[in-house]
């Protein structure tokens, strides 16, 4: 009889709802619009409700989606991509190549995207070997729109409520091409902050929280089962325009060796990540270590006193975010000791900004790529696939002197004792379309 407990215990079960809490608050279930701002947040929700036609594994290694074979030809300037035959969505309608070559297009109006039968085919104007892992990201979710506002997709889980901002509730699409998923539902409780998260978890009103990674390390195991990921996530000063002047070239120089990562990386994060010199993590790339992250106040004093007239920046941040506050008081700290002046703001336009970027793939190229085109930057164009390539890519980037990487950041869960089958992507978004709720012990 224990024994069939026991089995009993770690069997998934179909039944339940789980609760999640966010501090993100997406304003749309649209994977395309960019209105929104990327975050974890939205790589979760859209899974649940969005097939694409390639995914990703945690190895980078493709799998099928809805599309169920490829092949691609010309020198991967055409992919052809074959639909998985009787998948529909969630308002009944069948998904046909015409569908998702329409999804398709509005997201990459550079590509030409056409319906061929049964197959969508696409042709670049530039070979791209990145092309499935490109297709893996949740922006390039198949989504069946009426409208401006209603959209449908092909996920284990369809909307039941919507109210933008604030909550979501989503039940089990039964007849998924998947198959059915153990949860019943899911409640997604939006821009709530990381304290709220956790009294809501200590008190049992929530199963799956966010953890800010500066809190991490003091997390109590008592409230529930922590998990982190890599690092990654891109915090990063990103200047508003390009360099007009030598002397503005030497400013930015002496303000990037005045920031004093070591200290902040102690101090204001707790020792959560790692200081960063370069754009990419270092796992992903596997060179990150070789630039630089060590202040030099007296280089950075010696490149200031060559400029006779400075004038001052303002440096801004996003007002919801208590971490972002501490790190720009801090930096603008740095900056005064090496004779920089810098005026923290958090509203309007400012002269740089603290970004705080997920990163989007586990694909350098296809990473790098969406860093240089959030943070204002050439786009990085994929020439080879040697890590030397990749390397003088990103070289070439921060030459530019129009981002200055701080740190790369992980992101953490915790969830109740009862939450069984869940796990961390490596977009750092959380999987819970095989999640299921056992019996806590």
């Amino acid at each position: 009889m224990l024994a069939l407990l026991a089995q009993a215990e770690t069997r998934p079960q179909y039944s339940g709802t789980l609760r999640v809490m966010t501090h993100a608050a997406p304003g749309t279930l649209d994977p395309s619009d960019r209105k929104i701002p990327d975050s974890f947040a939205r790589r979760t929700l859209t899974p649940l409700l969005f097939d694409t036609l390639v995914t990703m594994d945690d190895r980078g290694h493709e799998k099928a989606g809805l599309a169920d074979s490829w092949q691609t030809s010309r020198g991967n300037l055409r992919w052809q991509f074959r639909l998985r035959h009787g998948v529909k969505f969630h308002d009944g309608t069948a998904l046909t190549s015409e569908i998702a070559a329409s999804s398709l297009r509005l997201e990459n109006p550079a590509w030409s995207v056409r319906a061929d039968g049964d197959s969508v085919i696409v042709d670049c104007d530039e070979p791209n070997p990145e092309m499935l892992a490109e297709l893996a990201l949740s922006r390039n979710a198949i989504v069946k729109r009426d409208g401006e506002d209603k959209v449908s997709g092909t996920g284990p889980f369809h909307i039941v409520e919507w109210q933008p901002g604030k909550k979501l509730t989503i039940a089990a699409e039964e007849d998924c091409w998947r198959g059915r998923p153990f949860l019943d539902g899911i409640e997604f409780e939006m821009g709530r902050s990381f304290r709220d998260q956790a009294t809501a978890l200590e008190a049992g009103r929530a199963d799956v929280i966010e953890v800010a990674p500066e809190q991490a390390h003091h997390f109590s195991i008592a409230k529930g089962r922590l998990v982190s990921s890599d690092a990654i996530e891109l915090i990063s000063l990103a200047f508003s325009r390009d360099i007009s002047s030598p002397e503005e070239k030497l400013l930015r120089e002496a303000l990037g060796l005045s920031v004093e990562r070591g200290s902040i990386h102690s101090v204001l994060l707790q020792g959560t990540g790692q200081a960063a010199g370069g754009l990419l993590p270092t796992w992903i790339s596997g060179y990150g270590f070789v630039f630089s992250t060590q202040a030099d106040l007296a280089k950075a004093r010696q490149l200031r006193s060559q400029v006779q007239t400075v004038r001052v920046w303002t440096i801004g941040y996003d007002a919801n975010d208590s971490l972002a506050r501490l790190l720009v008081d801090r930096i603008a700290l740095n900056a005064r000791d090496a004779g920089l002046s810098l005026v923290p703001t958090s509203v309007g336009a400012s002269d740089l900004r603290l970004m705080r970027i997920p990163v989007a793939s586990s694909d350098p190229w296809v990473a790098l790529h969406a860093i240089t085109n959030q943070t204002g930057l050439a786009r990085v164009k994929n020439n080879g696939a040697t890590v030397e390539e990749l390397f003088a890519a990103e070289q070439a980037a921060l030459a530019s002197q129009q981002v200055i990487p701080l740190f790369h950041l992980p992101v953490s869960y915790a969830a109740s004792a009862n939450l069984k089958g869940w796990t961390i992507r490596a977009d750092g978004s959380l999987d819970l379309a095989a999640a299921w709720l056992g019996a806590a012990k």
